[in-house]
């Protein structure tokens, strides 16, 4: 995904004059997040809160407003939209993949849950919950006591 929308950004950006790519790919992620998860509830300034769908629009509408542009946002919302319909919608709707993770990326960082990468155990491993008041370091003297 981050190849892709940064391949993207760069040829965008390039043939709109625009030589910093923070804002384009941060709203591209921000955009296929925001579709992935479109009707869980973000809060915006002021405690704003609406679905996430519209956030990407929200921060677009904002930062014109507030700079007077709004073009960057428009770059990452065009380019995580074409990642989302390549990536999400056009497999599931007609069973092709259009592109996929290459092989070499596979291998240097392989799809597997937990653990880390070259190491022994999991990260996520079951952990002692503390019952109680009962600390690894005994149980502690009472403040004010003596």
């Amino acid at each position: 995904m981050l190849i892709f929308n940064w391949f993207f950004c760069v040829g965008l950006c390039m043939a709109m004059d625009i030589y910093f790519l923070l804002e384009p790919m941060v709203i591209s992620v921000l955009y296929i997040w925001c579709q992935v998860n479109k009707d869980t509830i973000v809060s915006f300034w002021f405690g704003m809160r609406f679905p996430a769908r519209y956030l990407p629009w929200v921060l677009w509408g904002f930062n014109a407003v507030l700079r007077g542009g709004g073009t960057n946002e428009l770059i990452g919302i065009f380019v995580g939209h074409a990642y989302f319909f390549v990536a999400l919608k056009y497999p599931d709707e007609y069973g092709v993949d259009l592109i996929s993770t290459p092989e070499f990326l596979h291998r240097l960082i392989p799809d597997e849950d937990g653990g880390i990468h070259g190491q022994d155990g999991d990260i996520r491993g079951a952990r002692q919950q503390p019952r109680g008041h009962q600390w690894p370091g005994g149980a502690g003297a009472r403040l004010g006591g003596n």
